[in-house]
């Protein structure tokens, strides 16, 4: 896993009157700051996201419907995994949030249709200044494809 990368399993807790999931608390050793949230929902499987970096900001996701492919790559030269790739799944059905810190580029792709990802930024975004750095969907020699087992 890449250095500072965190998949941490969620807790559903269960009852009859439903479901509930905590997704993110202050008190979690994984959260540095909170900016602002947003939801972004994909119509179609195979969409792809991808890739950009911030150099402050901190994200972490959750897929409250649907399921999405994740891959990271660490661009920091300071880090033991620079260079490194890794590909995560997630999933409504396997609650868990996803902690990206700042220097690791990443974008996911809907493996179904209609996935949401509901996703915590520790940063206002600034459309002025954004800080971001974008590269095309398929740098890193990434293979987006889907592999059958």
């Amino acid at each position: 896993m890449i250095k500072d990368v965190k998949l941490i399993p969620l807790e559903t807790r269960v009852d009859d009157r439903g479901y509930l999931i905590e997704i993110l608390r202050a008190t979690d050793e994984h959260f540095t700051k909170f900016g602002q949230v947003y939801i972004v929902g994909m119509v179609a499987r195979n969409v792809i996201r991808a890739w950009h970096k911030h150099k402050i900001l901190w994200d972490w996701f959750f897929i409250s419907h649907g399921c999405a492919k994740f891959a990271l790559y660490d661009d920091r030269e300071d880090s033991p995994t620079y260079k490194e790739i890794d590909t995560l799944v997630m999933g409504s059905r396997n609650p868990s949030i996803l902690t990206i810190p700042p220097g690791v580029f990443h974008g996911w792709m809907s493996l179904e249709d209609d996935t949401q990802l509901i996703s915590v930024a520790s940063e206002v975004y600034n459309q002025e200044q954004p800080d971001e750095v974008r590269v095309p969907y398929d740098s890193f020699n990434y293979d987006w494809s889907v592999k059958f087992k």
